[in-house]
């Protein structure tokens, strides 16, 4: 009998936001649909495809280093992601101007490109009974597709692009304006997630408020019934899914627009989680003005309060840039005024960085490397004051974690998430081992912890 043929291997690199995550996801799952198997090692694959960012200077030195190192390992490297949409001098991409050698380069959202440069590459392998049967893998998660991230979480694209024009950003040139999915592909997927074991979904895109914006919130259907394309019905049905599967739902890149009202009671009922990533970037209105920022900036204290008296356990986490040009001194105190009044639980903060083709390279006074470093540390100095003494108010309180590590039955400890904090970028909470000798920790399970300490940046919890 002839023996089959092994299936051709990729190898692949995936770079920056949870947004090109989800593409890598896309690309990954189509891979292994038509029956290319996928590596971890990039020597010895077939190919290997390598997803990058191209936001900042270092996302951008990071994405060209991995493409070089793939290069050097395997030798044959399609590149896709942002930094494939960046313009090169020659009338190619910057990637093929530093790594002429690359089989092929994509912008980001592009999987049916990815795989037609795949397929020239390595022809796919054909067994008409089963291309279209993925294996059963863990990671497989039915209508969803293959994730990978752990399989306790996952993120959930509901849209690509965005509409506005920070001045500070080529988002737009690279992933185009707003397009909103269809809300019922959206919670058909959801479904699915949570079906095969999901316990946090985490809802992102590049603006989440302005979901169906620009289909003009029109009527869809999922399961049978009318569901309007917008963000309070998506969450509201999303909330329903998630209680019926004792989960979690965390909203990311929520614009601060008046709508964003709305969400609140669905959080004080605890259908979705009462935390908001806010990207602020700025308190001061003449700054926001330069930046080109979107909604009323001069009025998010007021935002900040009304979404905390609705909901007072809110957890708010938000990004800032110290030292945009033309920034003054008295501009910079402002933010640090508003970073003080405002108590922004969780905050990140970025030094200025210039980005090739933005429109904020034009403004006037540019800032020296240096100034824009030293305000980033007195800005984080601010953030991290705060972030501390809210920490340590949690000491004494029970809390619901989400298991995200625990050898042998977290016998000795393990490491969780409270609401308060997504993944990778928020703090932990550290599980001290079980009292009881009868209590356990599992990989992806809620236990409860009562809060015995704080510990920089992190929790420190006792299993109950």
């Amino acid at each position: 009998m002839r023996q089959p043929t092994p299936a051709p291997t990729v190898g692949f690199i995936s770079l920056g936001c949870p947004k090109a995550l989800t593409d890598s996801e896309l690309i990954v799952t189509q891979l292994r649909a038509e029956g290319y198997e996928t590596s971890k090692r990039l020597e010895g694959a077939d190919l290997v495809i390598v997803n990058t960012c191209g936001f900042i200077d270092e996302a951008v030195k990071e994405s060209l280093d991995a493409i070089g190192e793939a290069l050097a390992e395997n030798g044959r490297v399609i590149v896709t992601g942002c930094l494939g949409a960046k313009p090169g001098q020659h009338g190619g991409t910057l990637v093929q101007d530093v790594h002429p050698k690359v089989l092929a380069v994509t912008g980001p959202h592009a999987t049916q490109e990815v795989m037609d440069a795949v397929h020239r590459a390595v022809p796919k392998p054909h067994d008409p009974f089963v291309d279209l049967v993925p294996e059963a893998r863990a990671e497989f998660r039915g209508a969803a597709g293959i994730k990978l991230t752990p399989r306790h979480y996952a993120y959930l694209k509901i849209s690509e692009g965005c509409n506005h024009r920070c001045s500070f950003c080529i988002i737009p040139s690279m992933r185009g304006d707003l397009a909103s999915r269809p809300i019922g592909e959206v919670l058909t997927e959801a479904r699915a997630l949570f079906e095969s074991g999901v316990k946090e979904l985490l809802v992102v895109s590049q603006d989440t408020s302005a979901y169906g914006v620009d289909l003009k919130y029109r009527t869809g259907f999922w399961d049978g019934r009318p569901i309007k394309t917008r963000l309070f019905e998506l969450c509201e049905a999303l909330g329903e899914l998630a209680h019926a599967h004792k989960a979690w739902v965390r909203l990311h890149y929520v614009y601060p627009y008046p709508q964003v009202d709305q969400l609140l009671p669905l959080m004080a009922a605890g259908r979705i989680l009462p935390y908001l990533d806010v990207p602020l970037q700025h308190s001061h209105p003449d700054v926001l003005a330069r930046m080109k920022r979107p909604a009323s900036g001069e009025r998010n204290l007021e935002r900040l309060a009304a979404w905390r008296k609705a909901c007072p356990e809110l957890v708010v986490r938000s990004t800032f840039i110290a030292g945009f040009p033309g920034e003054t001194e008295a501009e910079f105190e402002h933010l640090l005024d508003f970073m003080r009044e405002a108590q922004i639980d969780r905050a990140g903060c970025f030094a200025y960085s210039p980005v090739a083709s933005a429109a904020a390279n034009e403004l006037p006074g540019q800032l020296p490397q240096a100034l824009r470093e030293e305000r980033r540390a007195r800005f984080m100095a601010v953030a991290e004051e705060i972030s501390v003494r809210k920490l340590q108010a949690r000491v004494g309180a029970t809390m619901q974690v989400l298991v995200d590590h625990a050898p042998a039955l977290g016998r000795k400890g393990g490491r969780g998430r409270s609401f308060a904090d997504a993944p990778e970028i928020d703090g932990v909470v550290h599980l001290l081992p079980p009292e009881k000798a009868s209590k356990t920790l599992r990989l992806g399970e809620f236990t409860r912890a009562r809060i015995v300490a704080a510990q920089g940046h992190d929790l420190v919890g006792q299993p109950i």
